[in-house]
């Protein structure tokens, strides 16, 4: 038996050592915050009904967001999938500029569009519709800072489905739309929802822009609860306040165990096959 070469037994142990490192540097600080806070700072959050408030808050406001996020973002990946036109070059770049640009400056830019005193502003009040310390505002921000990813994903998604595939559908009678809807969009449905789960991700993520546009949501239609912060401006509160790191901490490991609480449902959603035809958007 041919014993295996130096190459074949460096490569695999260094890429485990690094690999390793990163897991690590994911997991570490959480060991930690969850160490210092302890069983009873937990149960101490648990108890804290401002605290829910904040987080229900923020799953509406995240909710509304990926929703639109999908309802433009896939269309708009679709077009930089399939379509060649003059300007494209111009608008894949402006996609990526929510991705680059510090968020404190998408609060600042967003807080001079839609200040109450700016005709934005002013024509969005007269309709109803406050966005400065409202929940439109949060949904705002969370569309800004991650509709980005649903259109990368879908464009990705799109140019990986096999031309051929519709062409096919489409001499079997199917129109244009049933063509789309029944291959291009079954086949691009992984790549769909993983942008949505990562938009989802960095909205609920966010404080920056939050601090200047959203810092305290009144109640406004559709959010008829309290007065209260996005849940990551909530913890900021906390952390500022004279109780200490103690309950920010605490806080924070329930909003944690809350995102991975969401991002666990859908990996065994997608495991069990019944979100997707194929069995597995995630896998």
């Amino acid at each position: 038996m041919r014993a295996p070469s130096d190459r074949a037994v460096v490569a695999p142990a260094l890429s485990a050592v690094l690999a390793a490192s990163l897991l690590g540097l994911f997991v570490l600080p959480l060991v930690a915050l969850f160490a210092y806070v302890g069983w009873g700072g937990f149960l101490f959050a648990v108890g804290d009904a401002g605290f829910w408030t904040s987080i229900e808050f923020t799953l509406l406001a995240s909710g509304i967001a990926v929703g639109l996020g999908l309802l433009t973002g896939v269309p708009l990946g679709y077009l930089l999938a399939r379509y060649r036109f003059r300007g494209r070059e111009v608008v894949e770049s402006i996609v990526l500029v929510p991705v680059v640009i510090p968020h404190l400056v998408v609060g600042v830019a967003l807080l001079l569009l839609f200040s109450p005193t700016s005709p934005v502003g002013a024509f969005a009040q007269s309709l109803g519709i406050p966005v400065i310390n409202a929940i439109w505002g949060v949904v705002l921000v969370m569309l800004y800072v991650g509709a980005s990813y649903v259109v990368l994903s879908s464009q990705l998604a799109f140019r990986a489905v096999d031309p051929e595939t519709v062409d096919a559908a489409r001499s079997l009678g199917a129109t244009p739309g049933e063509a789309f809807a029944t291959v291009t969009l079954v086949a691009s449905a992984r790549g769909i929802a993983t942008g949505a789960l990562l938009m989802w991700a960095r909205g609920v993520s966010e404080i920056g822009a939050f601090l200047i546009v959203a810092y305290a949501i009144l109640p406004s239609p559709p959010w008829f609860g309290p007065v209260t912060p996005p849940a990551s401006v909530y913890i900021w509160n906390l952390y500022n306040s004279s109780a200490g790191l103690l309950p920010a901490a605490s806080a924070s490991c329930l909003l944690v165990l809350v995102a991975l609480a969401i991002f666990l449902g859908v990996r065994l959603l997608d495991r069990s096959g019944l979100s997707t035809p194929r069995g597995g958007w995630l896998s």
